[in-house]
């Protein structure tokens, strides 16, 4: 199955703060997408936030807008809010992501039920986003 979206996401920065009964991880990026639906980039804001209740599992949300052109070579916009929860090992791999977007050809993905995976890249992730079947 081939991603839909994929985003190539580099960290800018990370604030952290460790508490008695949990930590929070906020991380600033930007990043590009070059794929078939879309080209374009990350404004300025993209973040993700993470947290962990100790003895649970690690959550996080990102939250970013990307500027670009669609398939058809029409400027949009795409705003993306990509949640997920840690596996055993302590990495978030899986992500459960919600889109926004002006672009009238990817109104569709407001709707789709669509899976997002993460993967290393050096300084930052690779996310793809599929749509489920």
């Amino acid at each position: 199955m081939e991603p839909v979206l994929i985003f190539d996401i580099r960290i800018l920065g990370m604030t952290e703060v460790k508490g008695k009964s949990g930590e929070a991880l906020m991380i600033a990026f930007d990043g590009t997408s070059d794929c078939e639906e879309f080209h374009g980039k990350v404004l300025p804001g993209g973040m993700d936030t993470q947290k962990e209740w100790y003895g649970s599992r690690r959550q996080l949300s990102a939250r970013y807008i990307l500027e670009g052109v669609d398939r058809e070579g029409k400027q949009c916009r795409i705003f993306v809010e990509n949640n997920g929860t840690a596996e055993a090992d302590g990495f978030v791999r899986t992500t459960k992501p919600v889109i926004i977007t002006d672009s009238a050809c990817l109104a569709w993905m407001e709707k789709a039920c669509l899976k997002g995976t993460i993967e290393p890249l050096e300084g930052g992730v690779r996310i793809c986003i599929y749509e489920e079947m």
